[in-house]
């Protein structure tokens, strides 16, 4: 049976203008990833990868600042997986911007390894990466 995994991500003294661009721009994507590769578009209906490859699949539905919906699957998912579905949506809170993310229909195999992948390869990365440019 597929997992839905939900997190919440609070940015400090970061807007979601910025969040949001820099998830869609394949530049911004690869830096905040480590260098991991990413070729990914802010267009409705684009395909996508990250992580050079490891992951990919299709923006769905975008709404600038405030909402990203993919499809998505993994190299080393098996062949009769479905594609999941991930939701991030963008909140701000003051000086603070909120990542609301779902990421549904995860196969119950990958389920463990994306939970933590997701803050291990993305929010821990993403905050650190930010702090970088805040000191440039």
């Amino acid at each position: 049976m597929a997992k839905t995994i939900e997190q919440k991500v609070v940015f400090k003294n970061t807007d979601t203008a910025t969040l949001y661009s820099m998830y869609l721009d394949s530049k911004h994507h690869t830096a905040l990833t480590g260098g991991n590769p990413a070729k990914i578009s802010a267009k409705e209906g684009a395909t996508f990868s990250a992580y050079g490859g490891y992951h990919g699949g299709r923006n769905l539905q975008l709404v600038k600042n405030k909402l990203i919906v993919q499809s998505w699957s993994g190299e080393d998912w098996e062949k009769d997986d479905n594609d999941s579905t991930l939701i991030l949506t963008f909140e701000q809170k003051g000086k603070d911007a909120i990542l609301h993310m779902v990421h549904a229909n995860v196969p119950d195999k990958q389920a463990p390894g994306i939970r933590t992948g997701w803050v291990d390869y993305y929010w821990t990365p993403w905050k650190a990466y930010l702090a970088s440019l805040k000191k440039k």
